[in-house]
């Protein structure tokens, strides 16, 4: 009977078929109760599988496989007709399976780790409601968030007024802050471009992020027209230095406009002194822009935030909340100190399909013409949410533990045979050699730290291979290859 009654509906939607080049236009072309059953079931293995191990140490931190390896296991290739349901949810369950699990108690390979759930439940939100933060009419309330966020990430810099953006990326906010620069240095540009310029020059340190080289590269003033500054034994910018090079520069007959300090270096957590780098900035009218990236979310914690002392001089700030702060990657702001619109003149196109002046709301909410994006995540929500559940003494306390498990490990590391310090860390970056007992006895010399630098790269492919740790390792400034270990997620204690 019930077949009966399909074949009737088959032919009766044939009969009244609306087409079009041969397309059938009448009905859906997705079967949205099946849709619903499948993302219901992969809910569940990323509940399973995911969330309920987050913390769970008796877990492989990763699956490890060789590429070609891999390749085969997942299948990868893609076809004419689609895959089934249960083929895909298989798939789900592999690349679970075979993908580092960053929220690990043993993940200390980058500068984020853990698992922060309110923030991952923002993200759900964000995924499943797929806005574009660009107009107040298609994204009001992650416009207001954003808005809302960046005005209390201005209060912790120390500034009265400013602005802001969240963008894809420290890299991306640092390339923000160095084009801005260069318009307030000579509006012109936006519109006549390079030509005509004179040589630019800015300044930052020998242990910036790499992305200053890229930004200066993209941008098109050269990564020669980079200034290194050198540093001190702690990997600090050296203040008298760089008003050796500002001198140089003026001599030479550039132009120099832009002084990049860093908060929180990447490998060593080094903090430049930003004081002394403002009095010199203000000394020469030089743009100063602070890559907190990394070490900014100690300004949420009345302990640590000395390490930023001098920040609120600055005319930029690069912040992460995705990084010490869990927020979840990714989650980057620029903040300006300037609120005169300078983001808005600098990088505007006034396209007249989004950004109408006679909308019939207050189109001063429409703020992606700050951005060089069209289409842009609502990546303030997630740090939002976890600031709601969180409050500023939450956020505040991951900070203070963090730092105190830094402290702690360094501690246990003084204690234990085989392991020797790099340097004492101003932050959460420990930073130490392993030397096995092969070399314990060795004579200090060329032979024996060619040895000792063979040593980490050994211990890492021995630990990824089990999948009981993952630790970063690198050269540095002569030094040979050394851990760095980095003790930030809510999920490690002292164990």
């Amino acid at each position: 009977m019930e077949v009966g009654i399909c074949k009737q509906d088959m032919l009766q939607k044939k009969k009244n078929a609306v087409l079009v080049d041969g397309v059938i236009l009448n009905g859906p072309i997705m079967d949205s109760k099946a849709g619903e059953k499948f993302v219901e079931e992969a809910c569940k293995i990323i509940m399973e599988e995911v969330i309920q191990k987050a913390n769970d140490v008796t877990e492989k931190v990763c699956e490890w496989r060789a590429p070609e390896t891999l390749k085969k296991i997942l299948d990868l290739e893609m076809r004419d007709t689609g895959e089934s349901h249960q083929k895909l949810l298989q798939l789900c369950q592999d690349v679970i399976q075979y993908s580092v699990k960053t929220s690990h108690p043993r993940f200390f390979n980058q500068l984020y780790a853990g698992i922060d759930y309110y923030s991952l439940v923002a993200r759900f939100i964000t995924e499943a409601l797929n806005p574009s933060v660009y107009t107040y009419e298609v994204s009001p309330v992650f416009l207001l968030v954003e808005e809302t966020v960046i005005k209390k990430m201005i209060e912790f810099i120390g500034w009265e007024e400013g602005d802001g953006i969240f963008n894809p990326g420290g890299s991306v906010s640092n390339m923000y802050a160095m084009n801005l620069a260069r318009y307030k240095f000579c509006p012109e540009i936006k519109e006549k471009g390079l030509s005509g310029l004179p040589r630019l020059v800015l300044f930052t340190s020998e242990e910036c992020h790499y992305s200053m080289k890229k930004a200066a590269s993209f941008l098109g003033i050269g990564t020669e027209n980079v200034y290194f500054i050198k540093t001190d034994e702690r990997g600090k910018m050296i203040p008298e230095e760089l008003e050796k090079q500002v001198q140089r520069a003026r001599k030479e007959g550039s132009a120099p406009f832009l002084v990049c300090a860093t908060a929180g270096t990447t490998v060593l957590g080094a903090f430049d002194p930003l004081d002394e780098i403002a009095d010199i900035c203000e000394k020469h009218g030089l743009w100063l822009h602070v890559d907190a990236s990394w070490g900014g979310s100690a300004l949420i914690s009345r302990k640590h935030c000395r390490l930023l002392h001098g920040i609120h001089r600055a005319d930029s700030v690069a912040w992460n909340p995705h990084k010490m702060l869990l927020a979840g990657i990714q989650c980057c702001a620029l903040l300006v100190k300037d609120n005169s619109g300078l983001l808005k003149k600098c990088y505007s196109a006034k396209a007249a399909y989004l950004f109408q002046q006679d909308k019939f709301y207050d189109v001063s909410y429409d703020t992606g013409d700050k951005s060089i994006q069209c289409s842009r995540r609502p990546d303030a929500f997630k740090f939002w949410l976890m600031w709601k559940a969180l409050g500023t003494t939450g956020l505040e306390e991951r900070v203070n533990r963090a730092l105190a498990l830094a402290r702690y490990l360094v501690e246990e590391i003084k204690k234990r045979e085989g392991f020797q310090l790099l340097l004492e860390p101003e932050y959460a970056n420990v930073c130490f050699w392993y030397i096995p007992p092969s070399l314990r006895k060795m004579e200090d010399g060329p032979e024996f730290w060619q040895k000792l630098h063979e040593v980490a790269p050994i211990i890492k492919e021995r630990m990824m291979k089990k999948g009981s740790m993952m630790l970063g390792y690198q050269p540095h400034r002569g030094k040979v290859n050394f851990f760095r270990q980095v003790v930030i997620s809510p999920q490690k204690d002292s164990g």
